[in-house]
């Protein structure tokens, strides 16, 4: 069953012109060209002036190219070999200027610290801190606690010295587990408590 119209009519709205109208294309003229400058079979080529030759008048010749010298090419030749020698001689200079020291560096430097009268026996990081060259039970226990760790000190062995494996091991230790506080592969005080809470 057909839908009756709507009973309402439209509100009339602004008329849309177009903008740009298009127009056609003479497609005749490269026809022409192409009859001009290949004639059919049996037809003889056109010997007198197209039928615009008073357009001609407007027109000028261009003069002749000149010949190219035979030598020019081996000159261009030298030329880019200088511009790229020049280049690359450019580039590792600055490259090489990067590669300097810093002359940035103060003249003047810092006043010596004034030396201790007695040496002090004392740890500079604090009791308890083991590293590369201690040895005793303390470190028997260190090394205990990380072999307890999964894959941080892989091939250990529970005796020696603080060695530079242990100190490897220790640095990895303190890697993994986001420790900070004490030198890296130092056994210090945030690593002893992070390491005692893990191997419990």
């Amino acid at each position: 069953m057909p839908t009756p119209p709507d009973p309402e009519r439209p509100r009339p709205a602004r008329v849309v012109e177009p903008v740009r109208v298009l127009r056609a294309r003479p497609t005749d003229a490269l026809a022409e060209l192409m009859r001009e400058l290949m004639p059919e079979p049996g037809e003889g080529a056109r010997t007198g002036p197209p039928a615009d030759a008073d357009d001609d008048a407007d027109t000028e010749e261009l003069p002749p190219v000149p010949a190219e010298d035979p030598a020019a090419p081996r000159s261009r030749r030298r030329r880019w070999a200088v511009a790229l020698a020049l280049a690359a001689a450019v580039l590792v200079g600055f490259g090489c200027a990067l590669l300097l020291p810093g002359r940035h560096e103060p003249t003047a430097r810092p006043a010596p610290s004034p030396v201790p009268s007695a040496p002090s026996k004392a740890d500079p990081d604090g009791p308890g801190t083991l590293r590369q060259g201690d040895s005793g039970p303390e470190v028997t226990e260190l090394r205990r606690r990380l072999l307890r760790i999964p894959d941080v000190f892989r091939d250990g062995s529970a005796t020696g010295p603080y060695d530079a494996q242990l100190t490897e091991a220790v640095a990895r230790f303190q890697l993994w587990y986001g420790i900070r506080g004490d030198e890296t592969g130092v056994y210090g005080d945030d690593t002893r408590r992070d390491l005692e809470s893990r191997t419990g």
